[in-house]
């Protein structure tokens, strides 16, 4: 009897091990699949023709909320500069860009005339306290966690599907993700 005792006193750090490395290939696997989602969230990028759109993302709005906002970054990776020239959205009645500014100690919103240009082998942020999209007569309260999407279209490069994440209502992490 102590004989098969040492048998299986001697198997069990094998037992032991094998337990570990299987709860460990599970919580490695884990994390893994969390690092990808998050990627997914936090970082998304659009591409067309020289342009890339960096990270569309959104607010979360108060039940009523009649407007949205819309942040992203654009590279302009040619050799010409282009043009944003409009934006629609399924999430909105319209959409417009903005540019917020402060004049005489006087913050100031008013809609970019004309489009907003990109510089050839530059890059332009769209982002809380500078240019903007807003999303006017909301269809739906957009809702953290959540995507909607939008066309923006461009004089050059023509138009391009993306999908705003939508983050919480306050500021914070995301508010460095458009710089």
């Amino acid at each position: 009897m102590s004989h098969s005792f040492r048998i299986a006193a001697s198997d069990m750090p094998g037992r032991i091990l094998s337990r570990f490395e299987q709860r460990l290939g599970v919580a490695v696997l884990a994390l893994v699949l969390s690092f990808v989602g998050a990627q997914s969230v936090f970082a998304h990028e659009f591409k067309v023709g020289d342009l890339e759109i960096g990270h569309p993302w959104s607010r979360a709005t108060p039940a009523g909320a009649k407007v949205a906002g819309g942040y992203f970054t654009i590279t302009n990776n040619g050799s010409a500069p282009d043009r944003l020239v409009s934006i629609s959205s399924d999430v909105s009645e319209k959409a417009e860009l903005h540019e917020m500014g402060v004049k005489d100690g006087v913050m100031t919103m008013r809609p970019v005339a004309g489009g907003l240009e990109i510089p050839a082998g530059g890059k332009v942020a769209l982002a809380p306290g500078g240019y903007h999209l807003m999303f006017i007569g909301l269809k739906r309260q957009p809702k953290q966690g959540e995507e909607f999407s939008a066309t923006l279209t461009f004089e050059k490069a023509g138009a391009v599907s993306v999908d705003f994440a939508v983050e919480g209502m306050g500021g914070g992490a995301m508010d460095d993700h458009a710089n």
